[in-house]
């Protein structure tokens, strides 16, 4: 029951922002709302998805996968862009080129990382995150760097890649992060048991006949094609993460994966639909998502640390 009024309620939002104000002109104002939903369906359950599982293998509900520097490689590869080609990168690229270079980028960094961290054999998934944080900061200082050295104009048009938009969507990298984000789900889907006893901890997960070590690069590879969607297709996330898995972990009626995941998706493209219907009927565009988004999830990480504290 508590599901079936969650996706209703989705249907709903859906609804309220594709149809009021359209004229019911399909020949321009419905299909870019259209292809608005798509993009925040995909990068919903990217965010979703790649969260819970992330917060799943480091036991820790306070933590998103951006800590391990994905979205800092995407920054800095766009500020090292425009400042060796200025703003002729976005035409001598394009906005598909820039799309696509941007995923292979952040998986080749996630691999490196990995093959680094995972090698003799070690699994210690806290190193991982020592180390990611460490790089993160290093790689955001160089960004700032980087952004002292660029002109007005071209800092105006890095600012368009680091805010949260779904300006930029197109119907090409629409169909590029729809297939990623399948390939993702179909190899994912079938470990949701496995995910399910990775949760208990690993030593428990160990004893109960699971490779630890196995199961965690296998599923931090998915995590990093999935934040390599999301941010590639809309920019950056910041705290969006930590605020969809913890609603989930409080509106799913187990704990289980099978359900935690899509009840994350949904509060995921719900946030997406009621910010971008903010940002056009209520603030009339003079403001962004990114900045709704983010000031929303900001405020709930505040509480969830001061609320931990007051535990602890």
């Amino acid at each position: 029951m508590r599901v079936a009024l969650i996706l209703t309620g989705l249907l709903a939002l859906a609804a309220l922002y594709v149809l009021p104000g359209s004229g019911l002109d399909m020949d321009y104002v419905i299909p870019r709302r259209l292809g608005r939903l798509a993009a925040m369906v995909i990068c919903g359950i990217a965010v979703a998805f790649s969260s819970i599982t992330f917060q799943t293998l480091t036991g820790n509900r306070i933590l998103t996968p951006s800590i391990m520097g994905y979205e800092a490689v995407y920054l800095m590869w766009q500020s090292l862009m425009i400042l060796s080609l200025g703003t002729a990168s976005l035409r001598l690229m394009g906005t598909n080129g820039n799309f696509i270079t941007s995923i292979m980028i952040m998986l080749a960094w996630s691999l490196a990382l990995h093959r680094w961290l995972f090698r003799d054999g070690r699994n210690n998934v806290w190193l991982l995150l020592l180390v990611g944080l460490v790089l993160t900061m290093v790689i955001t200082t160089f960004t700032q760097f980087v952004q002292l050295r660029i002109s007005p104009g071209e800092f105006a048009v890095f600012q368009s890649f680091a805010q949260m938009s779904f300006d930029r969507v197109d119907s090409v990298r629409l169909v590029w992060s729809a297939a990623l984000l399948a390939l993702v789900i179909a190899a994912g889907w079938r470990s949701l048991r496995v995910l399910d006893v990775l949760a208990l901890g690993r030593d428990q997960a160990i004893s109960l006949g699971v490779d630890h070590r196995a199961m965690v690069r296998f599923l931090l590879a998915l995590i990093s094609v999935l934040v390599a969607v999301s941010t590639s297709l809309i920019g950056p996330s910041a705290f969006m993460g930590i605020f969809v898995a913890n609603v989930a972990y409080l509106l799913a009626p187990d704990a289980r994966h099978r359900r935690l995941l899509p009840i994350g998706a949904a509060i995921a493209i719900a946030m997406f639909l009621i910010a971008q219907i903010m940002v056009e009927q209520v603030f009339d565009s003079r403001t962004t998502v990114g900045i709704l988004i983010n000031l929303t999830c900001g405020v709930w990480f505040l509480a969830l640390m001061l609320r931990s504290g007051r535990q602890g």
